[in-house]
């Protein structure tokens, strides 16, 4: 267990079991939310864990890096005049309980289906699709194109935010449903659509975007510009010690990527963000957790070249007002006209988005939209 029984049931207590649950409204999931609380509270915790089971396969790593915020706990009643139930530390404690104590993944049915499906890309997606369905009787095989499953949650989310133990303890539960696995299989080299097309029934394709989108500014190109998504998935870092960083973006990838990168030396790491921080996509929590690091936050301030010959030397920024604009549902920075300034720099990271590979679009035969999205036809 996660955290102590006294302190569990507190959190749990502390939930006012609402009749209109809108808590679940805020899960994308639809977990139930109110119910696996009250099993907690009546020390039920396989219920609570198979109440949560009926929409996750992944509670001790959704407890632990959802956006609580921003979903259930932001839509909690609770959270109107006060603070709102710890909802992500109970999921995660009835998922570390259900490790310990080997709950199994409960099926749907016991009768097989007769059905293959094929699930390419083995991250959270994957997973929950693999687990569901092998639940519901089909034979599942999961297509991975790294010698070991987790996609995002072990490339993307750094060890300080996921323990490696819990997350391949989970798969290993997942793939006990009777899930097969086929490792070092890189969509469009090792396996094409049509191999796939001619021996299963159906396909899941859940590859994820994991190729950092640019910001189309002057030398974004030079040495010492980098991706936060190459960065975290690939562990391929340049030496930071005694060197000033500049991330690039507000969201948990800029987060994730500020904090490692200090972690591993830099003198001085500075998140720079065009909106103010009321606006940013970031977890509050992990907001917080990078200020309390030493990470410095340059909010309104938007980059717009990048300065050097062939590396990296400056970086040159400008400050933003935020305005109203007909058909946005939040103030757009706009740049101030002559605020531009110029900070030295070693090395700038950008995570402002990101979208599929290149090679699988093309393989697909796929359009996209700028933002990364795929084109409807």
């Amino acid at each position: 267990m996660n955290i102590e029984k006294d302190e569990v049931m507190k959190k749990a207590e502390y939930c006012l079991g609402c009749k209109v649950k809108m808590c679940q409204k805020g899960c994308p999931l639809g977990n139930d939310i109110t119910e696996f609380i009250r099993c907690v509270k009546e020390e039920k915790y396989k219920e609570a864990y198979e109440v949560l089971s009926n929409t996750t396969i992944l509670q001790p790593i959704c407890g632990r890096i959802c956006p609580h915020k921003s979903q259930c706990e932001g839509s909690c009643v609770r959270g109107i005049k006060g603070e709102s139930v710890s909802i992500g530390d109970l999921e995660a404690c009835i998922g570390d309980l259900a490790i310990e104590n080997n709950y199994e993944i409960p099926k749907f049915t016991t009768e097989m289906k007769n059905k293959k499906i094929a699930v390419v890309g083995g991250g959270p997606a994957g997973l929950s699709c693999a687990a569901h369905l092998a639940r519901n009787g089909y034979n599942v095989t999961i297509y991975e194109k790294y010698d070991k499953l987790g996609g995002i949650l072990r490339h993307g989310i750094p060890d300080f935010r996921l323990d490696k133990n819990i997350l391949d303890k989970q798969i290993e539960r997942i793939l006990n449903l009777g899930i097969e696995t086929k490792y070092n299989q890189t969509f469009g080299k090792n396996i094409t659509i049509q191999e796939l097309e001619n021996e299963y029934d159906a396909i899941f394709l859940s590859f994820g975007a994991n190729i950092s989108s640019k910001m189309g500014i002057a030398n974004e190109d030079l040495d010492g510009v980098y991706g936060g998504n190459e960065l975290l998935e690939n562990g391929n870092h340049p030496n930071y010690t005694g060197k000033t960083v500049s991330v690039i973006g507000g969201g948990n990838v800029a987060m994730d990527t500020a904090r490692t990168i200090k972690r591993l030396g830099a003198k001085s790491v500075k998140v720079i963000y065009r909106r103010a921080e009321a606006q940013m996509p970031a977890e509050k929590k992990e907001i917080e957790y990078a200020k309390l690091e030493g990470i410095e936050f340059l909010f309104q301030n938007n980059i717009v070249k990048v300065i050097g010959d062939k590396k990296v030397e400056q970086i040159e920024c400008i400050k933003t007002e935020l305005v109203k604009k007909e058909g946005e549902t939040r103030e757009v920075p706009v740049d101030i006209e002559g605020s531009n300034y110029i900070i030295d720099m070693d090395y700038v990271v950008m995570a402002v988005g990101s979208k599929p590979e290149k090679d699988i679009v093309d393989n697909l035969g796929l359009e996209l939209t700028k933002r990364g999205n795929i084109r409807s036809r």
